[in-house]
């Protein structure tokens, strides 16, 4: 897909992936259409912008303003090409510990939060005959750990939606692609880790928030339907998934760093 002058809402694009993928996008001449619930943020992140874009708030639990959203950013822009699923958080708790309230919260807004914006730029991208879902999803989607039964949870519904999403959209002109990066040093740590523990102990091989932008701009020019990164823990996934008891014992105490 040529980037220039398509139109791409994302969501969280107040700070983290959101913000930086933002910022290359306009730099290539994308029009980035700004969505977060932080009005305050959302303001502050749009004064550094220039040339063509939108601003609008939006908070992904809240099915009527995400219909309400879609539907101004039509009347706005003409279009939606491109829908990037970005909104999430998560907190870092034992299973045992952990409130009831929490796995709710965090699945109304790491899933259903996709769920509601992806039914809601569906029939535009239909009747446009074409479209591109980007669901920001996670490398523990796929592998949990200690401390992340919650998050995890959501990351795995994630990859299961944008998988069946995928195989139901493509006849009708709808690309439909995962990212999944492992941690990332962004302000995502300071809610889901606030002593700063599990950061301190993986700082070493972090990524970067200018690197998963670029990975979801190289999935927006070429389609590719699913990006795992980095390259080194997706490895150590396919292996685990092969030899999953070994692997725990080998393993396990190099993984459950939370």
């Amino acid at each position: 897909m040529v980037i220039n002058g398509r139109i791409v809402l994302i969501t969280g694009a107040t700070s983290g992936i959101g913000a930086e993928t933002a910022k290359l996008l306009a730099a290539r001449g994308a029009i980035p259409i700004l969505t977060g619930r932080n009005e305050k943020k959302l303001r502050e992140m749009a004064a550094t912008f220039s040339g063509r874009f939108g601003c609008y708030k939006l908070d992904v639990t809240d099915n009527d303003e995400v219909l309400s959203v879609m539907d101004q950013v039509l009347k706005d822009f003409g279009s939606i090409d491109v829908l990037l699923n970005n909104a999430g958080y998560g907190v870092f708790e034992l299973f045992a510990e952990a409130k009831v309230d929490r796995f709710e919260d965090m699945m109304d807004t790491n899933y259903m939060g996709i769920v509601r914006c992806s039914k809601a730029v569906l029939p535009i991208m239909k009747k446009q005959g074409k479209g591109h879902i980007i669901n920001v999803a996670s490398m523990a989607g796929k592998l949990s750990t200690a401390k992340s039964s919650g998050y995890a949870a959501t990351k795995h519904a994630v990859l299961g939606l944008t998988n069946a999403m995928r195989t139901e959209l493509s006849s009708i002109g709808i690309t439909v692609s995962a990212v999944n990066p492992g941690p990332i040093d962004t302000p995502f740590l300071t809610i889901a880790d606030p002593a700063g523990t599990y950061a301190a102990k993986v700082r070493g091989y972090m990524l970067k928030p200018q690197q998963v932008a670029e990975a979801i701009i190289r999935v927006i020019e070429t389609k590719r339907a699913e990006v795992d990164m980095p390259f080194s823990a997706s490895l150590g996934i396919r292996l685990y998934g092969l030899f999953p008891r070994m692997a725990d014992r080998i393993a396990g105490r190099w993984l459950n760093r939370k």
